[in-house]
């Protein structure tokens, strides 16, 4: 598929090949239950790509807000991939890359475009995550607009295990992959270990595109909750301290991808700023009631996709050892903002709260460096993280 679009692209001849064959470049979603091997999976399938020797570079997109990927847990990311993925570190499941500070590992051409979503669950905001899919979806179809040759290299999805899986009215599973098939030009999905998922996309895409089941590996190891838990709080300390990895006994120096392990650790900064300086956000009421439960002809007077802004002077704010998504400025152009337009704006980074000082209306926040955030905009989760 590669090679005809390249084809394509170049003007050559199919030389042989089949008239109707099709000449687009493979764009493929990845579903599955979870603990199937879902991430395995596409890290193998980019992999193989990058090591053809063709100068391939696919895009790896990744949809699970509870992995993290490049960034912190409750984001979504995506990033074009130029060399083999390592997998040394759990804080690191995409391989390293310059978020919160650059190094000289060749997997740190990384650089992920990233939406803050702010939970481990898809359930827990839908529309949100339906619109943060379709924004990320918008970017990387300028990125193919721009560049031809990228585009030929394709795109690889890896999706939450909520995409494979959900039982009652309130199931929106259908509706993300819908919004997954229409805002990446999927034409390939690999539904891996379900048998049920396979056939419900065969029946819904099997005459539009491919559907291929592809059976789970045996050596895929089953994760409890509890481990997830350790593994968030594992990303954030990583994210904001760097990897620490010890030296074993014995060895005076240790090298990890061509890089001392000492130049892998990060000195994060602590500042005291004013409640003022930072304008933060909370997208929906947190303790929204589902839809069914208000009363008959009410209507939300906040609605799951209506950022609110957080008073942090306020009891109960939320904030105190919060994660904030730091996002990019807004459009300079005040005829072209709009009320939700922090919706659609990517994460330049992300910081804790650590102490709230009420009485003085200020807030001790941690970042990887010292940069000012007077002025920024931010907006807060579901995620907490707590120095120990």
């Amino acid at each position: 598929m590669r090679v005809r679009a390249l084809r394509v692209v170049h003007g050559s001849p199919l030389r042989g090949d089949d008239p109707s064959a099709i000449t687009d470049p493979p764009r493929v979603l990845v579903l599955g239950p979870e603990n199937s091997g879902k991430t395995t999976v596409c890290k193998i399938l980019v992999n193989y790509a990058v090591r053809a020797g063709q100068g391939w570079s696919p895009l790896l997109v990744n949809l699970d807000p509870s992995e993290g990927g490049w960034a912190a847990p409750g984001a979504i990311s995506a990033a074009s991939v130029y060399s083999p993925i390592p997998t040394c570190s759990p804080a690191n499941p995409l391989g390293s890359s310059a978020t919160s500070a650059p190094t000289a590992l060749p997997a740190n051409a990384l650089l992920p475009l990233v939406y803050w979503y702010g939970h481990a669950e898809t359930r827990r905001n839908p529309p949100l995550m339906d619109r943060l899919i379709r924004n990320l979806g918008e970017n990387i179809k300028e990125k193919y607009d721009y560049d031809a040759e990228a585009r030929v290299s394709g795109l690889i999805v890896d999706t939450p295990a909520s995409f494979g899986a959900g039982t009652g009215a309130s199931d929106h599973r259908h509706q993300l992959i819908k919004a997954c098939v229409e805002a990446f030009k999927i034409n390939v999905i690999l539904v891996v270990g379900h048998e049920k998922l396979n056939v419900e996309m065969q029946r819904t895409y099997g005459s539009q595109f491919t559907v291929v089941k592809v059976p789970k590996s045996g050596g895929v190891v089953e994760l409890d909750h509890t481990y997830r838990e350790r593994i968030h709080n594992y990303q954030l300390h990583t994210y904001m301290y760097g990897q620490i990895l010890t030296s074993p006994s014995g060895a005076t120096s240790a090298v990890a991808g061509g890089e001392a392990l000492s130049e892998l650790s990060l000195a994060p900064s602590s500042t005291v700023i004013n409640f003022d300086d930072l304008t933060i956000f909370r997208v929906g009421a947190e303790t929204m009631a589902p839809s069914s439960a208000l009363p008959i002809g009410a209507t939300r007077v906040v609605s799951e996709m209506q950022p609110v802004q957080v008073n942090p002077s306020q009891p109960g704010s939320g904030l105190l050892n919060a994660v904030l998504g730091i996002l990019a400025p807004p459009n300079p152009d005040e005829n072209e903002r709009y009320d939700e337009e922090i919706l659609d704006l990517t994460v330049t980074g992300f910081l804790i709260v650590t102490n709230l000082d009420i009485s003085h209306k200020k807030m001790t926040i941690l970042a990887p460096n010292q940069g000012s955030v007077v002025g920024k905009t931010a907006i807060v989760g579901s995620f907490e993280w707590q120095d120990q």
